[in-house]
C-alpha cells in the first residue's frame, strides 16, 4: 500500500481565536480601513431595527389590538414594514461590504504569498512539496478570508444585538430576564461538550480530506503507470476506501454540528416555555402586560439566535485560525539567499568563472563537492563529465546561487557570487536544463520568457532561425501565437530543446550552462540540437553537462570530476591516452 506521507501540518486546528494572528491578519485590512469602519458602524443601527421589532409588537398588542384601535395599528404596521425594510437593505449593504472586505484581504494575502515564495531559495523547494505551498496560498487563504464574512465580523454583530438584548429585557422586566437567563449555565455547559467533540470530529475530516487528496494526486499523475499494469481496479478499491472514510468523518462532523443547533434550539423551547408560564403568572397579577409577553418571547428568540449558529461559527474561527498560523509561518520563513546589502557587480560581465575550494552538501556532511576548484576563462567552452552523482548539476546549481556553497568561493569576473545582486547575477547566468519547462501560453509568450515581453521583432526571428527552430514554429497552426498546454505538452522533447535555445538566444547571458541538453532527443532532433547549440555557445562562456561523445567534443576542455574534486582535465584525445577516469567513462559508453 502506497504512503501517503505526514499530515500533521494540516491537522493541526489551534485555538478558534488567538490576538496574535487575528492582529497580524488586520494588518491586511489597513489599506480598506474605509470599508471596515463602515461595516462596524453598520452593527449599531442593525441592531438597533433588530431590538426595535419586537417592541412595535408590544405596542400594536398593548395599545392597538387590545383597544381595538385599527387606525393605530396601521401605522404602527407601517412601521414594522419600514423597520424590516430598512433592516434587510442595511444587512445586504453589510454583506456585500464584508464579503468585499474578504475578497480584497484574500487578494493582498495572496499576492504577499506568491511574493514570498518566489525569493524562496532551491533548498525551501527541496523541504516543502508543491501541493502543500499551493494548498497555503489557495485554500488557506480562502479560510482567512472566511473570517470577514462568516467568522469574526458576524460574532461581533452577534455581541452588539445580544448586549442590546440583555439590556432591554433587563429594563422591561428584570424579573422575565433572569428567568431566561437561568438556562445560560446549561447553554454553556452543552455548547462546550458539542464544541469539543465538533473539534476533534473536523481534525478527522481535515486528515482524511488531506490522505483523499494526496491519493488523488498522485493516481492521476501515474495514470498511464496504472493503465500499463492493469490496476485500474486495485486503485478504484483504495480510492473508495479512503472516499468511504472521509464521507465517514464528514458525517460524523455533521451530526455534532445537527446536535449542537438542536440542543440549543430545544433550550430556547424550554425558556419560551418557562416565560409562558412564568409571565402568565405575572399577567394574571397585573404586572406584565400581554404585548410584553411576546416581545419577551420575541427577544429570547434573538438571544437563542447567535447561539445556534455558533458551531458553524465555531468552525470558521478555528480553521481560519489554524490556516493563519500556516500563511504567516510560511512568510516568518526567511529565504537563505539573497542579494547581498552592497552588492558588487563586473562591467562589462567577460564571463570569467572560478570555483576556489569548494565544499558543498545539500544536507549534513554527506558531501557532493569537497575541495574543488577549477577555472573557465571568458568564452571558453569546458564540458564537466563523471559518474552520477559526481556533483555536476550541482556546480551549476552553486553558479547561479540556487544554493549557497558550504565553504570556499564562486567566483564570476573575479567577484563572489554571494557578492552580486541576485537578479544581475541571474541574468547573466543563464541554464539550460535536461527537462525543458515551457509555460502555459504562446509560443511567443515563452521566447520573450527573459525579457518581459519586449523583444524587437528582428532579434527574436534571428535567435528562432540560429536556433533552427523557424521550419517547426512556421509549421504550427498558429505559428508564434500557438498556445502550448502545460509544460508544453504537444511539443516533442526535440522543440521543446530547439525552443530553450531560442530563448537562451534572446536572453542573450554571458555565461550557459547545458545541463545533458540533448541526452532524450531522438537522432534527427540531435542533428538540429548541436547545430543550434554551436551557434548558441559562440562567443560565449560556457559549462557543458553531458555524456554524449557528441556534445562533449564541442568543448574546448574537459573536466572529470570524482568524489567532489576534480580529478583530471585536458581534451578529449589528451584524456583518453592517459587512460584514467575519463578512458574508463569512455569505454563503459561506447561498449569498448
Amino acid at each position: 500500500m502506497r504512503s501517503h506521507g505526514h499530515f500533521a501540518a494540516d491537522e493541526i486546528l489551534g485555538k478558534a481565536y488567538d490576538s496574535r494572528l487575528m492582529a497580524r491578519v488586520w494588518t491586511f485590512t489597513r489599506p480598506h480601513r474605509a470599508v471596515v469602519f463602515v461595516t462596524v458602524v453598520l452593527f449599531f443601527p442593525i441592531a438597533l431595527l433588530e431590538l426595535l421589532q419586537p417592541y412595535l409588537l408590544k405596542i400594536a398588542i398593548d395599545h392597538h389590538i387590545l383597544p381595538r384601535d385599527w387606525l393605530g395599528l396601521t401605522w404602527v404596521a407601517l412601521a414594522f414594514l419600514g423597520a424590516l425594510v430598512l433592516l434587510y437593505a442595511l444587512r445586504a449593504w453589510q454583506s456585500y461590504l464584508t464579503h468585499l472586505t474578504g475578497q480584497r484581504v484574500l487578494h493582498d494575502l495572496r499576492q504577499a504569498l506568491f511574493a514570498h515564495v518566489q525569493k524562496m531559495d532551491a533548498a525551501f523547494f527541496d523541504r516543502n512539496p508543491v501541493g502543500r505551498l499551493m494548498t497555503r496560498i489557495l485554500n488557506d487563504v480562502e479560510a482567512v478570508s472566511e473570517v470577514f464574512t462568516s467568522g469574526l465580523v458576524s460574532i461581533l454583530g452577534d455581541v452588539v444585538t445580544l448586549t442590546g438584548v440583555i439590556v432591554v429585557m433587563l429594563g422591561m422586566n428584570w424579573k422575565l430576564a433572569l428567568v431566561t437567563f437561568s438556562l445560560v449555565p446549561l447553554l454553556v455547559a452543552v455548547a462546550a461538550f458539542f464544541r469539543a467533540k465538533a473539534r476533534t470530529a473536523y481534525r478527522l475530516v481535515r486528515t482524511r480530506l488531506a490522505q483523499l487528496n494526496a491519493f488523488l494526486q498522485e493516481s492521476l499523475q501515474g495514470m498511464a503507470v496504472i493503465q500499463l499494469f492493469t490496476r485500474e481496479r486495485q486503485e478504484f478499491l483504495r480510492f473508495a476506501e479512503l472516499n468511504r472514510e472521509h464521507h465517514r468523518a464528514q458525517f460524523r462532523s455533521s451530526v455534532y454540528d445537527a446536535a449542537l443547533y438542536a440542543a440549543v434550539e430545544a433550550i430556547g423551547s424550554a425558556a419560551v416555555a418557562i416565560l409562558l408560564w412564568h409571565g402568565g403568572g405575572q399577567i394574571w397579577e397585573g404586572v406584565l402586560t400581554f404585548g410584553g409577553l411576546v416581545a419577551f418571547i420575541e427577544y429570547t428568540n434573538r438571544f437563542f439566535l447567535p447561539i445556534r449558529d455558533l458551531g458553524a461559527k465555531y468552525t470558521v474561527m478555528q480553521s481560519a485560525m489554524a490556516s493563519s498560523e500556516r500563511i504567516f509561518g510560511l512568510l516568518d520563513h526567511r529565504p537563505s539567499i539573497v542579494s547581498s546589502s552592497r552588492p558588487v557587480r563586473a562591467e562589462p560581465v567577460r564571463g570569467a568563472i572560478e570555483f576556489g575550494d569548494v565544499w558543498f552538501a545539500y544536507g549534513g556532511e554527506e558531501w557532493v563537492l569537497s575541495g574543488c576548484s577549477f577555472r573557465v576563462a571568458p568564452g571558453e567552452r569546458v564540458a564537466l563529465v563523471g559518474a552520477t552523482g559526481e556533483g555536476k548539476t550541482t556546480i551549476a546549481r552553486l553558479l547561479n546561487r540556487s544554493y549557497d556553497v558550504s565553504r570556499g568561493q564562486v567566483l564570476v569576473d573575479g567577484v563572489d557570487v554571494r557578492e552580486w545582486d541576485l537578479a544581475a547575477l541571474r541574468r547573466q547566468v543563464g541554464l539550460i536544463p535536461q527537462d525543458v519547462f515551457l509555460f502555459t501560453g504562446t509560443v511567443e509568450a515563452n521566447l520573450k520568457l527573459g525579457a518581459d515581453g519586449v523583444v524587437p521583432a528582428d532579434v527574436l526571428a534571428r535567435a528562432v532561425t540560429m536556433a533552427n527552430a523557424r521550419a517547426f514554429i512556421e509549421s504550427l497552426p498558429d505559428g508564434y501565437q500557438q498556445e502550448l498546454r502545460e509544460r508544453g505538452a504537444n511539443l516533442s522533447h526535440g522543440q521543446r530543446q530547439l525552443l530553450a535555445i531560442a530563448r537562451c538566444l534572446v536572453y542573450n547571458p554571458a555565461v550557459l550552462v547545458l545541463d545533458e541538453a540533448t541526452s532524450s532527443v531522438d537522432p534527427e532532433s540531435e542533428a538540429l540540437v548541436q547545430q543550434a547549440m554551436g551557434r548558441l555557445l559562440a562567443g560565449r562562456t560556457s559549462l557543458i553537462i553531458a555524456h554524449r561523445l557528441s556534445t562533449i567534443r564541442m568543448a574546448h576542455r574537459i573536466l572529470v570530476l570524482h568524489k567532489g574534486q576534480v580529478r583530471e582535465e585536458g581534451s578529449h584525445a589528451d584524456l583518453l591516452r592517459r587512460r584514467g577516469l575519463y578512458a574508463r567513462l569512455y569505454e563503459l559508453q561506447c561498449g569498448k
